[in-house]
């Protein structure tokens, strides 16, 4: 769950989303040198008055400035293809949910179960319950099993909507007359939240993902008590 003034990312809730993290301090720390580098070259161009004729014209000079940008743009290409092909793998995945992106709200139907779906709308501010979060809450949350390969179905009925959550590392658009897939695991129980990453309309802002990951005993009695409902 973000933070005011919280500079970094969320705290991983999925394997996938630390590889990210991880990336992004490493690509980071690669910047972060390149930086300093080239601050102190400016600095000492700038205070200096000597001049070197081995400086000014020296092809050992121009092999390195030219074969180091390769080798740092490989350091960087390498890890980010990694995980970008970790990103497409769904293997064998334990449930399969389909969400529908609406104007605007999202809809849900787990197509593993006869007759398990259910729509999730934003909850007002005026009815919000005690320690809940305003514009982030839903009336019905996306429940999962914790630990467990999940593939979502993502697609939208009327205009580009995108199914976002931070925390699991997780973003797919949404297209009408398109079927696209994601997958996630999370690794540990908890409530996470996320909103719709494509404007799609005048209330874009208020159509948000709520996703709870319980223990599988958990999932199950929720599950039967959601089909006896139906």
């Amino acid at each position: 769950m973000a933070h005011p003034s919280q500079l970094g990312f969320q705290d991983a809730a999925s394997p996938v989303m630390e590889e990210l993290l991880h990336f992004h301090d490493h690509a980071l720390m690669i910047v972060f040198l390149i930086s300093t580098l080239v601050l102190y070259i400016i600095v000492a161009m700038v205070t200096t008055t000597l001049t070197d004729a081995y400086i000014l014209d020296s092809q050992e000079i121009e092999i390195v400035w030219t074969v180091l940008p390769a080798i740092i743009l490989i350091l960087i290409a390498l890890p980010s293809l990694r995980i970008l092909y970790l990103m497409d793998e769904i293997n064998d995945p334990h449930l399969t949910i389909k969400a529908i992106g609406h104007q605007w709200y999202w809809s849900y139907e787990y197509t593993d179960y006869e007759d398990l779906g259910f729509d999730s709308y934003m909850v007002p501010t005026q009815d919000l319950a005690p320690g809940h979060f305003r514009l982030l809450e839903t009336d019905h949350r996306m429940v999962v099993p914790m630990e467990s390969p999940v593939r979502v179905l993502v697609t939208a009925e009327d205009v580009l909507h995108s199914w976002a959550v931070p925390a699991l590392g997780v973003k797919m658009d949404a297209v009408p007359g398109r079927l696209n897939q994601t997958a996630f695991i999370a690794a540990r129980p908890g409530v996470y939240y996320g909103q719709c990453s494509e404007i799609c309309g005048a209330n874009h802002s208020f159509m948000p993902i709520v996703v709870e990951a319980v223990p599988l005993h958990h999932f199950e009695a929720w599950s039967s008590t959601m089909l006896e409902d139906a």
